[in-house]
């Protein structure tokens, strides 16, 4: 239900918005008998009976009447006691009517305005949809409803520009300025809910951080390279680079090939533990460490698939990431990734029996819902036998919560 229009917060329209509620709620449960409130109970009724005074009782029972003239409601009065005027209940008798007489729209109105106003991106999206159909069934998403399709349009209207644009990294507030005009450079952030729902098609939160939702688009807050750490040499566009130590960074999309005699490659989803490998590998030619800046982006994953290329046949991929909803969400996109390039991707250190006891011992428990979907992620990334593993011995666990511990 929309807020009124200039009508002040009076006890009488709390109560009358109530009953509007709960009609809208016995109609889409198909309920046939009309919505009433007893004014004389200590929940429907609290407004009514904490009033003091007779020039409260009397503004409450002016705007009551106001809407049985109205013909929105039936109104019950105890004719045996004071004045005849003290309520005992109110029926709704036209919800329309009600919904006119408090000056907002119903949700069946703000439901067809949101169709129209997603109708656009639906094709594109499939998961608006699902959206629409859990507003139309009164349920809310993300904490919204119907009000909020302009925003899930304009997120909508990000999402598509991003994907037709996966060979170039955007900075966030730019591209809200180019995308909103002038003075909204913050307008993208304000749509990361509606942004995570695009890039996941999934009602609920995907549990990612919003640098990663952003990350998923080729948006950055700022320039990130891409950060290696290892031997071998890197063909970038203007001529080769070896790698250095600790690291290298680069740009992604400059690295067109890279060669090295590594036998094991080891992505790292978080920054301090790359840094705590880097150094740890300074002897170890055999390893290579990429750092994934969390939820790799389109053009990361494209360097990434150059860089599969390169390695030999016999070379072993690995991922380090959290255990979480959000670190097997990452896995599932490397996975898909490494597939295409020929290669299976590995988890290390992402398993309770791969992980110290005392740390294992100490790690949280996710909920139901968190474990099932941390399980079904480490499925999509091939990983079947981690979703076992968690599911007999359920934790949490971030990546910084662990010493560096390099595969061989």
């Amino acid at each position: 239900m929309s807020a009124g229009t200039g009508e002040d917060d009076s006890p009488a329209r709390r109560v009358l918005e109530r009953l509007l509620r709960r009609a809208e709620a016995a109609r889409l449960a198909g309920d046939p008998e009309p919505a009433t409130l007893p004014m004389t109970g200590k929940r429907d009724g609290a407004e009514y009976r904490a009033l003091r005074g007779v020039a409260e009782f009397e503004a409450f029972h002016a705007r009551i009447a106001l809407a049985e003239r109205a013909g929105a409601i039936a109104v019950e009065r105890d004719d045996h006691r004071d004045d005849g005027q003290r309520l005992l209940r109110l029926t709704v008798a036209d919800l329309p009517a009600l919904a006119r007489e408090l000056r907002v729209e119903l949700l069946e109105q703000r439901v067809a305005a949101a169709v129209a106003v997603l109708a656009p991106w639906s094709p594109r999206f499939p998961v608006l949809e699902e959206v629409l159909r859990a507003w139309a069934d009164g349920r809310k998403v993300r904490g919204c409803g119907p009000e909020a399709a302009a925003d899930l349009a304009d997120a909508a209207r990000v999402a598509r520009a991003r994907q037709a644009d996966t060979a170039d990294e955007r900075i966030l507030r730019r591209e809200s300025v180019r995308l909103f005009g002038s003075g909204r450079s913050k307008h993208l952030e304000s749509l990361t809910a509606w942004l995570d729902l695009l890039v996941t098609g999934e009602l609920a939160a995907s549990g990612l951080e919003k640098e990663h939702i952003w990350s998923a688009l080729g948006l950055r807050r700022e320039p990130q390279p891409m950060l290696l750490a290892g031997a071998g040499e890197v063909m970038l566009d203007d001529g080769p680079l070896p790698l250095r130590r600790p690291y290298l960074g680069l740009p992604a999309e400059t690295l067109r090939t890279l060669h090295s005699q590594a036998r094991v490659l080891l992505t790292v989803e978080n920054l301090a533990s790359f840094h705590d490998a880097a150094r740890m590998a300074a002897s170890r030619p055999e390893l290579l460490l990429l750092y994934t800046g969390g939820m790799p982006s389109p053009l990361w994953r494209a360097a990434y698939a150059r860089i599969l290329e390169g390695l030999s046949a016999m070379a072993t991929v690995r991922h380090w990431g959290d255990i979480d909803e959000g670190g097997f969400r990452i896995a599932a996109v490397l996975a898909e990734t490494a597939r295409a390039a020929g290669c299976e991707l590995r988890p290390w250190m992402m398993t309770p029996e791969a992980l110290p006891a005392a740390v294992a011992k100490a790690a949280p428990v996710p909920g139901k819902a968190t474990l099932e979907a941390m399980c079904r992620h480490a499925a999509r990334a091939g990983w079947d036998e981690v979703a076992v593993a968690l599911r007999a011995r359920p934790l949490l666990l971030e990546q910084e919560s662990l010493d560096p511990h390099l595969p061989g």
